[in-house]
């Protein structure tokens, strides 16, 4: 994104907004998730699924150590595009509110309850001085009573519910394929297949997706339980592509 002069004296200070309404802080938190890797969210009528590649930022990093899917509670999981340290943040914060609630409430915290806290984190961020914005995009997805539920927060605060969302490096290319592919009657497995195949949409012609550079979390209706794929399981959707 390419700001002109005009912009200089209103992107020092989140507080100020540009004559035309921008807040350039907030647009340049924006800039900072489409350099992130590509991650996907879809719902079906059976469940949901999130899929986001990995790579290595270091040729000497240890593959294992990277996680891009990430689990809230026992019904939720979230993936994100953007600073990872940002993202960590936001995902223990994350996690606290649903230890919370079930210590208080004894049950699991409701997907909608969860996203917008963690939105209103985000926007707080927004309007304050002497703090700059989340520099990450989160996709949260899971099971809430038997009715799958999937969001995506932006920089902003702004929140959203999906059918299927993709953010990161390849959103665009990935978005596309989801609107021409997506189908709410999806089984749980076809589900987890579209994901895969929308993130391999975004790939460049020489490169494919493996076991060590995609991860999966998915959560059906028939159990309510967020889990993550292991490499096994993830190799054999692979393979069906």
């Amino acid at each position: 994104m390419a700001f002109g002069p005009a912009a200089m004296g209103y992107d020092r200070a989140i507080t100020i907004f540009s004559p035309d309404g921008s807040l350039y802080q907030v647009d340049y938190a924006f800039e900072a998730v489409k350099k992130g890797w590509t991650a996907i969210g879809i719902k079906s009528k059976s469940g949901v699924v999130i899929a986001s590649e990995k790579r290595k930022a270091q040729s000497l990093l240890d593959v294992d150590s990277i996680e891009k899917v990430f689990l809230i509670d026992d019904h939720v999981g979230c993936s994100f595009a953007g600073l990872a340290s940002d993202g960590r943040v936001l995902i223990d914060y994350a996690r606290n509110i649903a230890l919370q609630h079930r210590l208080i409430y004894d049950e699991p915290v409701s997907i909608d309850y969860l996203t917008k806290s963690v939105a209103d984190v985000k926007q707080m961020y927004t309007q304050h001085g002497g703090v700059r914005p989340f520099g990450v995009a989160l996709v949260i997805a899971g099971i809430d009573k038997s009715v799958p539920k999937l969001y995506m927060t932006e920089p902003s605060g702004q929140y959203m519910p999906y059918q299927a969302v993709a953010i990161g490096q390849g959103y665009y290319t990935a978005t596309e394929f989801l609107e021409k592919n997506y189908k709410e009657d999806l089984t749980i497995e076809d589900t987890i297949l579209l994901a895969l195949k929308a993130l391999s949409a975004t790939l460049k012609p020489n490169e494919k997706l493996t076991p060590n550079t995609v991860e999966i979390g998915y959560a059906s209706t028939q159990t309510g339980l967020f889990l993550k794929m292991t490499s096994e399981d993830k190799n054999m959707y692979l393979q069906k592509l």
